[in-house]
């Protein structure tokens, strides 16, 4: 029996997220820990779409919840097979991989949030989701643009980053062109050279954290491929700030090990429907679907006896 976890990133928040979360005992620390750096009326503040956006905010929150949620969900369910995090989900990612503990994993979300805050102070800068052009044109519009690719989720389905009135620029002219573009509530050029200081602060916060090799594969977004080497780790970890975030490349890493049911660990469905939308007929679905750890777990043991 094969289980992967992947856990969600910034932009999958929102105030009724894993409404199960707070009745449990095993995700009181985490939570704890959440409220004394965001405050405990963090499910309110999240009808505030200003604050949701936060960079702080966003990246403490999605890490607290979803470590706390497999908190939840670890003595119900077998160990996983393979685990990946998408962008400041790897740091949920690593610890349940066994790579550090949950407080490490909070400590870090903040640290990280701060190092990519400082590296674009002053500027005005973002991410622009574009849907609908050849890697080709997309080459073409980042050199034209002054942008960067920061995430690669399909081939036909990319992220730029970089400063607003360039990626405004581009939102218009490749909608003329008949590409699909979003502006994403992210006020941060993350995974571009952009960040490339706060790459750098945070590769040095990291040196003094202990890291353990992982107890299952770990599939990590610079490059795409599994890690095992702690400091391969740490220096991927901290890079990938600064570097493409290769997702479509990590499913194909997890689409070779063979799992037979894929679980998004945190909010929203994203990462789960992106699964979907490869046409693998491993089946995957998000916790946040579910109302209860225990339905969590039904389905998952039901989908591996299949």
């Amino acid at each position: 029996m094969s289980l992967a976890l992947l856990f969600p990133g910034q932009g999958t928040q929102h105030a009724g997220m894993l409404p199960w979360l707070d009745e449990q005992a095993a995700a009181r620390a985490s939570l704890a820990q959440l409220a004394a750096v965001i405050g405990a009326d963090w499910r309110q503040r999240l009808a505030d779409p200003a604050w949701a956006a936060d960079n702080g905010h966003a990246q403490s929150l999605l890490t607290a919840t979803s470590v706390a949620a497999w908190q939840c969900l670890a003595a119900l369910l077998p160990a996983p097979a393979v685990v990946a995090g998408y962008s400041v989900g790897e740091l949920p990612a690593f610890c349940a991989a066994g790579v550090y503990d949950a407080a490490t994993a909070l400590q870090l979300a903040r640290l990280r949030a701060q190092a990519m805050s400082a590296s674009v102070s002053g500027l005005a800068t973002g991410l622009l989701a574009v849907q609908g052009l050849s890697p080709a044109a997309v080459a073409a519009a980042c050199q034209q643009h002054g942008l960067s690719v920061a995430i690669e989720m399909a081939i036909d389905r990319v992220v730029l980053g970089g400063p607003a009135a360039a990626l405004q620029a581009a939102e218009a002219a490749l909608g003329r062109s008949g590409a699909h573009c979003t502006r994403l509530a992210i006020g941060l050029a993350s995974h571009t050279p952009w960040m490339a200081a706060g790459a750098r602060q945070f590769a040095e916060q990291l040196q003094a954290v202990e890291f353990k090799s992982p107890r299952c594969t770990l599939i990590c977004n610079l490059g795409g491929g599994a890690l095992r080497l702690p400091a391969d780790l740490r220096q991927a970890l901290a890079a990938q700030i600064a570097h493409t975030v290769r997702w479509s490349a990590c499913l194909e890493s997890l689409a070779e090990r063979g799992v037979r049911c894929v679980l998004e660990v945190g909010a929203g469905t994203t990462l789960s429907r992106l699964w979907a939308e490869r046409g693998s007929p491993v089946p995957a679905r998000s916790i946040d679907e579910f109302r209860s750890p225990a339905a969590v777990a039904r389905w998952v043991h039901a989908t591996l006896g299949r």
